[in-house]
């Protein structure tokens, strides 16, 4: 479905990604984890058109979109849901969710009971401020908001950031639901314990390489994954 080819990218003459290459299958939950600094965030806003690459070639469904617009690479079906949540603090709950709609011209109210349904306490939160909701509840309304473009894919930059144990279990469960549910997943995530048990794949990045890749269950068990990103030591 998305495939990425020796991508680069330079931010003010230093190169932040060097050279990645790697691929997300119809389907799949793939993540990529690595320390703070190491091309993560760069990379999936490359994909969605927010940054451009030096040089390389992504290509979804077969298309190359490499040097399209954001908006156009919405419409075609990836969604990137940002890192900060990136909520409007000043607008309902609602509000908030609608305008992951903006592109659309069809009737939302399907795709909003979805997001109720996910979300409950967004329904009963309909008409409060977005400010006023607690942080989870915050990452909640931006993946709600970006489930609202009905995407193919959708990129999750940090979903857990900030959030308590118990909710970071919640926020891992749903994008389990909607993978199920038929959306493929690109997912950024820090806490690489539970990225690595809901990926069908996973790549680590350093300093904007591709060091390890393997399946999500091969790099739970690899010795240097748990000495670096899992706390563990053999």
């Amino acid at each position: 479905m998305l495939k990425v080819e020796n991508l680069k990218v330079n931010f003010g003459g230093i190169e932040a990604v060097k050279g990645i290459s790697f691929d997300v299958k119809e389907g799949e939950i793939v993540t990529l984890i690595g320390s703070n600094g190491a091309g993560k965030t760069t990379t999936l806003r490359t994909i969605a058109g927010v940054v451009r690459p030096a040089s390389g070639k992504i290509t979804f469904d077969g298309e190359d979109i490499t040097s399209i617009e954001p908006s156009s690479i919405v419409k075609k079906g990836i969604t990137l849901c940002p890192e900060g949540r990136r909520i409007f603090p000043d607008m309902t709950v609602l509000e908030n969710i609608k305008i992951g709609a903006y592109l659309r011209e069809d009737d939302l109210s399907a795709d909003i009971e979805r997001c109720h349904r996910l979300f409950p306490i967004l329904k009963e939160r309909s008409n409060q401020l977005a400010g006023t909701l607690s942080g989870g509840e915050q990452q909640m309304l931006a993946v709600a908001r970006s489930l609202m473009s009905k995407p193919k894919i959708m990129m999750l930059d940090e979903p857990s950031l900030g959030l308590a144990p118990i909710i970071v279990k919640n926020i891992f469960d749903i994008i389990k639901t909607i993978n199920d549910e038929g959306v493929t997943i690109l997912l950024i995530e820090q806490n690489a314990n539970m990225a690595l048990r809901i990926a069908d794949k996973a790549y680590v990045l350093e300093t904007g390489h591709i060091t390890i890749e393997g399946t999500g269950k091969e790099l739970l068990t690899n010795p240097k994954i748990k000495e670096a990103y899992l706390g563990k030591k053999n």
